[in-house]
């Protein structure tokens, strides 16, 4: 697996974004030796744990807004950047990437930083890895806040929002994150937020990961994703736990998700299910500090 690792210098200035990255190595799953993936550690290392896993095409600054308020309340953040995103490294071929790979990715991480009792937030592709994790292994969560997210099983039918998406991802000559974070954004990004964005793509021969999985997402029973997570569907159903949906009120792609989830997740029942109002799909730019409360909320009601 060839890899190539963004320079650090396209990281400073961040605005908003003062955390230091922390880095552990995670099996490469392919013979050829690890890979490097980044995460921020911040708040009291004894504090609760409270992992923030973000989604396609983003990367860990996009908690900036919900660190610092979680960390204040007394718990420990965690914010990995998948393998293909922000600090951490990337494979330069999209034949590198399948969604068993990243599960297995972040499940590497969560037992060389040795995580327990996690509270688990998680949006977009946070989720489908997140929520599969949740499924198979439910003794390592103490509680789930899902926003903007689901897990497939390639049973349902993709929304056209998602599909349109699909395809341009792998249509588009250059990839545009920064753009495509505006795009799914109800406030207007600043120019330092939308470079911050690009940041971890310094030309497109490092934006395999990010081109190619909005194809991994599973849309047919067939699929290898989708038959995995039938089975993670199991444990996460029976995952007694709380679980809270905290869902924005103007995303196209996720939209309608949190019903099912609420339906068929044990933990979810009588959970404060909340919708935030004038967020987009990538809700932690609109409503960050409300998204923020939820978890805090969650975290004081399980004290």
């Amino acid at each position: 697996m060839e890899t190539l690792r963004t320079p650090d210098d396209r990281f400073t200035d961040l605005p908003d974004f003062p955390f230091e990255p922390k880095y552990v190595e995670v099996d490469a799953g392919d013979g050829s030796g690890p890979v490097r993936l980044a995460y921020i550690d911040e708040g009291p290392s004894d504090g609760r744990v409270v992992l923030m896993m973000h989604g396609e095409p983003s990367w860990s600054f996009l908690y900036r807004f919900m660190i610092p308020p979680v960390v204040a309340a007394g718990h420990r953040v965690i914010a990995p950047d998948l393998i293909g995103f922000g600090r951490s490294d990337k494979p330069t071929s999209t034949d590198d990437y399948t969604y068993a790979r990243h599960v297995a990715w972040i499940a590497s991480f969560l037992d060389e930083v040795d995580l327990h009792d996690i509270t688990l937030v998680c949006q977009d592709w946070g989720g489908l890895i997140g929520l599969h994790l949740v499924g198979t292994q439910p003794e390592r969560f103490a509680g789930v806040v899902a926003a903007n997210t689901f897990l497939p099983d390639g049973t349902g039918e993709p929304s056209e929002a998602f599909l349109n998406w699909q395809r341009f991802s792998q249509t588009v000559e250059e990839f545009p994150t920064g753009m495509i974070l505006q795009g799914a954004t109800t406030r207007t990004l600043s120019d330092a937020e939308v470079a911050a964005y690009d940041a971890p793509f310094p030309d497109q021969s490092y934006v395999a990961g990010a081109r190619i999985f909005p194809t991994l997402v599973p849309t047919s029973p067939d699929d290898p994703g989708g038959l995995a997570n039938v089975q993670a569907w199991k444990g996460l159903a029976a995952f007694d736990r709380p679980f809270v949906t905290a869902f924005s009120d103007g995303d196209p792609v996720t939209g309608g998700n949190d019903v099912p989830l609420q339906r068929r997740i044990k933990g979810a029942e009588g959970q404060p299910h909340t919708t935030l109002t004038g967020g987009h799909h990538f809700l932690q730019e609109d409503v960050g500090p409300e998204l923020a409360q939820v978890v805090v909320d969650l975290m004081e009601r399980t004290a």
